[in-house]
């Protein structure tokens, strides 16, 4: 392996455990879709996914680009191999899509943006699956269930937005270099493409979660008023003592209905 020092500014820890590789690439869904990588570091992950199917790589770091030019030069003139050199948010925001085309998003995610690459993930329509290496922490957000501990506003847009999510297999520390501090997971999400949610929702949803251990009432006290509260409460039959992690995510959906077509909302 190329004598790269891993960037702290860049999140990266490069996974070298080729078992750990293995079993991602088992897990790809067998379909005709494109492949989108974020972070392809020093290409271990782009070599086993080229073997299979046409990938695109996003890489911010410069210094890594000219390393996975030389590496890939063949896929690179075969033109099952495009990489590109941009940070992936800013060109999600710019042309809303990652690829023009049905892809699968298969990475190994820096862990300090991985949250908001996930969320990116589910506002863009051609994304169908999604299978990252993320923090253990992360995973057990998106993939909780009404009254887990771990149950969040993620959680909820996933079982909303999805057909099926969970947790393949945990990554211990030590199948990483530089060795990270905490225990990753690869988590898989298969998108329900007929399914969308506009972005008030998610500013409704953090609204109900901003202290997730006080009453939800409580919480939606920030954008609505006393007697607006008890009016949703009561058309919902909806228990005034429940905190946000004992609400059912289609139970959010219909209050978010309710308050958005209602007036003086504060989202």
């Amino acid at each position: 392996m190329e004598k790269v020092k891993a960037k702290k500014q860049y999140g990266q820890n490069f996974l070298k455990d080729s078992s750990i590789l293995n079993k991602i690439i088992e897990s790809m869904p067998h379909n005709n879709n494109h492949i989108v990588e974020i972070g392809p570091g020093l290409g271990d992950l782009t070599k086993n996914l080229v073997k299979y199917k046409d990938v695109t790589a996003y890489e911010v770091d410069t210094d890594l680009i000219g390393i996975l030019k030389s590496k890939f030069a063949i896929n690179l003139d075969k033109g099952n191999l495009k990489i590109i050199h941009a940070d992936v948010l800013d060109a999600w925001d710019e042309q809303k899509t990652l690829y023009n085309g049905n892809y699968d998003l298969i990475a190994n995610l820096p862990y300090y943006i991985a949250t908001n690459i996930i969320l990116k993930a589910f506002e863009d329509s051609f994304c169908e699956h999604i299978i990252v290496m993320v923090q253990k922490e992360v995973a057990l957000k998106f993939t909780a269930n009404v009254n887990d501990k771990e149950y969040s506003s993620l959680g909820i847009i996933t079982e909303l937005l999805s057909n099926d999510s969970k947790i393949l297999f945990d990554v211990p520390p030590e199948a990483f270099d530089p060795i990270p501090k905490v225990v990753s997971s690869i988590l898989y999400i298969k998108k329900d493409l007929s399914k969308n949610i506009d972005k008030d929702f998610n500013r409704f949803l953090k609204a109900c979660f901003i202290q997730p251990r006080k009453k939800l009432s409580k919480n939606l006290s920030t954008i609505l008023d006393k007697n607006q509260i008890l009016e949703l409460f009561k058309e919902l039959e909806i228990d005034e003592n429940l905190r946000p992690h004992e609400v059912c995510s289609s139970l959010y959906s219909q209050m978010y209905t309710k308050v958005k077509n209602g007036r003086n909302k504060r989202i």
